[in-house]
């Protein structure tokens, strides 16, 4: 039996709790026509809406299933105890003032630990949430009315799980159409999480898909577990994440005190797991009713039909910058649906197929069967429906009749969208449900739906990332126990004759000769080059590496914007000025190789965000990234098809692929140094705050992926303060040297980066 059996599917509920939220869970669960047992508890009142009361826990007649706690925050811990020990299924903590209420509030959070504990291994939901509607059995936990009705016997509907009591309320109101076998609240999930709930609803015959609007990930391997299972079930998954803004974030905060993470690494979270994400209510509850009618959709491609050429536009205006569209017909399909139409139509995707056929259900059948023949993954019908007070629309069921046998004979999806939600009905919703179209209430919405829907059959059709290397087998937010930690004095490239400090009491940011040092010793590509603490020794490395080289200032970050940098030097007379220039700037001056040729920059970016551990950001790269912002982001580990897929996402990409008759680069090499960078992450992911890699040079085919600028951050000294005054060469007793030999970067034909 899962954990929360007794708890989603009761057959005893107890309610404890008095004014008007506790009776209201009785008049709920009655109204419903719950079946099972309903015992309130009150101290003073013998019966609470007709039905028998107890004064006490320890007066039920027998463990219940299910609770609902109704009571005030510190009442709440002593009755959880007493359920607890008195074998209960599980509760309900309507309360507030625990963890939510922050720094307002000085007791919440130790009021929160107090609950947790006195529930032992008895489930507990929230606190600070409404409940649970379990709208297959009748069975309700809910302190208020709500707008929905229970599931017919042998019927299937969604189930849907937000951290707002309030959003949950709301949607119990809608008027969609959408079927809801189970709706709950998560609240703090002090104990219980919105993973573990999910999970426990997916395992439900009756429930065909789940939604959910998260404010804050509970656990990391709870939702691998939930996207793995709900894959398994093929029950597909839709959220609505909020935390895109500064104020969503802070709300969250203050709301669940869950943490909810940094949004871009969230997406790519969502992503990996196949759990498709949108950004609205109506988005969300429209994307359940396509996943509720047909699962995820095994294509990105759609039909539109409309009689209306305005429609038509607005139709294909709407599919533009989508992962979704409507394809060009073919020659052979364009003659059919040409031949059921006049000379006067012109046949396209989307279709304007005119009035003149208009509840003409023959002529229409025909032309909406000859559309549907195309083999679209969705077939869209735009239709708004009159308002029933003033208007009639028995003209328009025809058409709903000749769209329903276009797609019955092709063996097609349909819905049938309508532009404005209030021109569809709940009960003409319902009765296109009946027959088999999926109703869509507005046109964005819809197309929400079918990108959603098209990106859990496209995740779905793949391997799962979960498998194999990318098990998700680290801790969250931070680097799994025993990995080695990083000792940056053990350099690659030596230093100069001066032997100059390489840290100069920096402590957690060593400059980018002992970044690149670290790099190259993970195997990433980088140029050969040295360190000088004089102009003189600048031009003797210089001669050493061969021109061209470049020359930096150590100790300086974006190194562009200060000048902290020179390019493409060709001669001595060149590195002696540039050095004279750049010495005053930093700790020290660095002298590398030139890599040219190059064919595009990229960033290769990681952070350690709290939630996921590393996060690597990939895009395209140079002075203008921020100006671009171009980039996609990954959660490390990365598997080799997830690096590929982020780098032909990027606006960029063209440029990697011979854009206009310019060189190839080479992406095997740039998608072999950011793998490089992961694994070199991943080995000392205690200690790497941030590492920034702009730019990682991309040359022509064959040429390699070069890293020319690289910013290291740690989170401490790697050793203390001593770190940066060992002797080159010295490992502590704890840490082995990282000293690599210089051939550890695979140099091009010359012994340099390609020219």
């Amino acid at each position: 039996m899962l954990r929360l059996e007794r708890l989603l599917r009761p057959k005893s509920i107890a309610v404890i709790g008095g004014g008007a939220f506790a009776p209201n869970v009785v008049k709920q669960s009655l109204k419903m026509g719950f079946t099972g047992q309903v015992w309130p508890v009150h101290p003073k009142r013998a019966e609470v809406e007709g039905v028998k009361a107890y004064a006490s826990v320890a007066d039920l007649p027998g463990a219940p299933d299910a609770v609902f706690i109704g009571v005030n925050r510190f009442a709440t811990i002593d009755i959880v105890r007493e359920l607890a020990a008195r074998g209960a299924g599980g509760a309900i903590c309507f309360a507030s003032g625990f963890l939510e209420a922050g720094d307002d509030d000085e007791d919440g959070a130790r009021l929160q630990a107090e609950l947790v504990a006195a529930a032992g291994s008895m489930p507990v939901i929230g606190p600070n949430c409404y409940g649970l509607i379990n709208y297959a059995d009748g069975a309700l936990l809910w302190p208020d009315q709500h707008g929905g009705r229970r599931l017919e016997p042998g019927a299937r509907g969604a189930a849907i799980i937000t951290q707002s009591s309030n959003i949950a309320c709301n949607i119990t109101m809608q008027k969609r159409g959408l079927p809801l076998a189970f709706l709950m609240t998560a609240g703090n999930q002090a104990q219980t999480g919105l993973s573990e709930m999910a999970l426990g609803l997916i395992e439900d015959d009756r429930v065909s898909c789940l939604g959910l609007h998260i404010e804050g990930f509970d656990k990391v391997d709870g939702f691998e577990r939930l996207a793995a299972r709900a894959r398994e079930l093929k029950k597909p998954i839709v959220a609505m994440k909020v935390g895109r803004s500064e104020q969503a974030r802070a709300a969250t905060v203050s709301h669940t005190a869950s943490l909810a993470g940094s949004d871009a690494a969230s997406d790519a979270f969502l992503k990996r797991l196949g759990i498709a994400r949108v950004n609205s209510i109506p988005s969300l509850l429209e994307t359940l009713k396509l996943l509720h009618a047909f699962g995820p959709l095994p294509g990105p491609t759609l039909s539109s039909m409309s009689c209306s050429g305005g429609e038509a536009s607005v139709m294909a205006d709407t599919a533009e910058g989508r992962t979704v569209r409507f394809p060009a017909l073919t020659e052979a399909h364009h003659a059919r649906v040409k031949a059921t139409l006049g000379s006067f139509v012109a046949v396209a995707n989307p279709l304007d197929y005119h009035t003149f056929i208009w509840n003409d259900e023959p002529a229409m059948t025909a032309t909406f069967t000859a559309m549907a023949s195309g083999g679209f993954d969705l077939n869209l019908l735009v239709l708004d429906f009159p308002r029933n007070d003033r208007c009639s629309d028995a003209d328009w069921w025809p058409t709903v009749r000749a769209f329903e046998a276009a797609v019955k004979t092709n063996a097609a999806r349909g819905a049938v969208v309508t532009s404005m939600p209030e021109n569809l009905p709940e009960s003409h919703a319902e009765e296109l449900s009946r027959r088999g179209l999926v109703p869509l209430h507005g046109i964005v919405e819809a197309f929400d739906a079918a990108e959603a829907a098209a990106f859990v059959g496209k995740a779905w059709s793949r391997p799962s990332p979960l498998e194999g290397q990318v098990a998700a087998k680290r801790p969250e937010g931070a680097a799994s126990a025993g990995t080695a930690s990083m000792s940056c004095t053990a350099e690659a490239t030596p230093p100069g004759p001066s032997g100059h400090p390489p840290l100069k009491g920096e402590g957690s940011t060593p400059d980018e000769a002992e970044a690149k040092a670290l790099l190259r010793s993970a195997g990433v590509a980088v140029p050969q080059g040295a360190r000088a603490a004089s102009v003189a020794e600048a031009v003797a490395a210089a001669e050493k590496l061969g021109f061209p080289v470049a020359l930096k200032a150590l100790g300086v970050a974006h190194k562009s914007e200060l000048g902290a940098v020179k390019l493409n030097l060709k001669s001595a007379e060149d590195v002696r000025a540039a050095a004279g220039v750049l010495l005053p700037l930093g700790t020290g001056l660095y002298v590398e190789r030139m890599v040219e040729g190059g064919v595009a920059e990229l960033i290769v970016g990681v952070t350690r965000d709290a939630l996921f551990g590393p996060v690597m950001t990939v895009g395209t790269g140079g002075v203008l990234v921020e100006l671009l912002k171009d980039s996609a982001t990954l959660l490390l580990p990365a598997l080799r098809a997830e690096v590929e897929a982020a780098l032909q996402g990027l606006k960029l990409y063209p440029l990697l692929t011979g854009y206009r008759g310019r060189a190839k680069a080479d992406l095997p090499a740039a998608v072999d140094a950011i793998l490089a960078v992961s694994r070199f992450v991943l080995e000392h992911a205690d200690v790497i705050e941030e590492l920034d890699i702009n730019p990682l040079i991309v040359c022509a085919e064959g040429k390699g992926a070069w890293i020319a600028d690289a910013l290291l951050v740690l989170s401490s000294p790697p050793e203390g303060e001593v770190a940066a005054k060992r002797p080159e060469g010295v490992a502590s007793e704890k840490t082995a040297p990282m000293s690599p030999p210089a051939e550890a970067t695979p140099p091009g034909p010359s012994g340099h980066p390609p020219l």
